[in-house]
């Protein structure tokens, strides 16, 4: 298998994962009885030691190699996913989270800086195919959860099937990693090193927030905004998540060509202006058809952003070591962490339809970091990042 073939595995195996447990979030709250304040803060519990995990990934990988953690982090993914399925207590459902949350973090980041690897071998845009990979192994997952949401099947079993398709598939795929002697010798602390500053990173950092904020948002809350506020179905309620994936993966499917002929800069401040005008009809819709669509034009906003934030960020990193990323890649869980729980306490005390709406300020924040995407000047412009270990 070669590198890319056996990334693209990689982020697809994720995107399955992920998308089949949001999915079923209202199983989990109907099995428990949680109410939306409740599960906002039982969700904040995955981005905030996802976050860590993410981090550790980073220090991690410079001894190890980040082909080695992706293998054995990427079956802990799965393996927690079953224990989620199986908790018969919330102390046990949390403690599955947990493990859950340190697995996601450490596959987000040690595949994205696989990806980028990949992209400094071929010497050209990729990285936004690999979340297209993504992309479309989350629409896959969220159409399976509809069906099965739609069946007498216990949770527990659906994951159960899920793991034992990934975990092979998944094993196989890193025999294809790519391997590098200059990442595991970077140094022992990529939070520390002066090789690679934090300034020029942090206005992808806020991008990478603002993003997960809104992400986070409609993974965890769009069924439930369908059901609660719609009145839909389970099996319906589960498409609005599908209909944002379908157009995460349209979206990146043509990013990388939109980028080379536009730049950057055009493409972030579109999709944020998207992402607003998308988020507006889901505040507003009437129907559960109208809130599908606004959810399908939130996916197309939102495709971009997180692809070209690590194509910036990595600019940053002239060994290539992918710690840059890591950093960067922190931003997905910061984001998750305000976004799971906000939209989830707004419909606490008033409805969901106005914890979207307040999305629309977000959105257009990503807007205004969009300058900051544009390349670096070819006579200060660092070397092209190595293949990442």
């Amino acid at each position: 298998m070669t590198p890319r073939a056996a990334v693209s595995t990689a982020f697809f195996c994720q995107g399955f994962a992920f998308a089949a447990l949001v999915t079923r979030i209202p199983a989990l709250a109907d099995r428990f009885g949680f109410s939306e304040g409740q599960l906002a803060l039982l969700l904040a519990v995955v981005p905030i030691v996802a976050g860590l995990g993410s981090v550790a990934a980073g220090a991690l990988s410079v001894r190890f190699g980040s082909r080695r953690l992706l293998r054995w982090c990427a079956v802990l993914v799965a393996t927690a996913l079953v224990a989620v399925g199986a908790a018969p207590t919330v102390p046990t459902l949390v403690a599955a989270l947990v493990a859950l949350g340190v697995g996601l973090g450490s596959v987000d980041a040690t595949m994205n800086m696989q990806g980028i690897a990949v992209q400094a071998l071929l010497r050209r845009s990729v990285m936004a195919s690999f979340h297209a990979w993504w992309s479309l192994a989350a629409i896959l997952g969220a159409l399976l959860a509809s069906v099965a949401a739609g069946t007498s099947g216990p949770l527990v079993a659906f994951f159960a099937a899920i793991a034992a398709v990934l975990i092979p598939i998944g094993l196989i795929a890193s025999r294809g990693y790519v391997r590098s002697a200059t990442a595991d010798s970077a140094g022992p602390d990529p939070l520390a090193t002066s090789s690679v500053p934090w300034r020029p990173l942090l206005v992808f950092f806020a991008a990478v927030v603002a993003a997960f904020v809104i992400d986070s948002s409609v993974s965890n809350w769009s069924a439930l905004d369908l059901t609660d506020v719609l009145g839909a179905s389970e099996s319906v309620a589960a498409l609005a998540y599908a209909a944002y994936a379908v157009c995460l993966l349209v979206g990146r499917s043509v990013t990388d060509r939109i980028v080379i002929r536009t730049g950057a800069p055009m493409v972030i401040a579109g999709a944020g202006t998207l992402t607003a005008a998308g988020l507006v009809m889901v505040a507003v819709a009437p129907t559960s058809l109208f809130a599908i669509a606004g959810f399908a034009v939130v996916g197309v906003g939102i495709s971009p952003i997180l692809p070209l934030a690590f194509v910036a960020a990595a600019e940053h990193d002239p060994a290539g070591t992918g710690i840059a990323v890591a950093r960067v890649n922190v931003g997905n869980y910061v984001g998750f962490v305000l976004g799971a729980p906000l939209v989830g306490i707004i419909g606490e005390v008033w409805n969901l339809r106005v914890g979207f709406a307040v999305l629309v300020a977000v959105a257009l924040c990503i807007v205004a970091c969009a300058r900051a995407f544009a390349p670096a000047a070819p006579e200060s412009a660092p070397v092209q990042p190595g293949p990442i270990g």
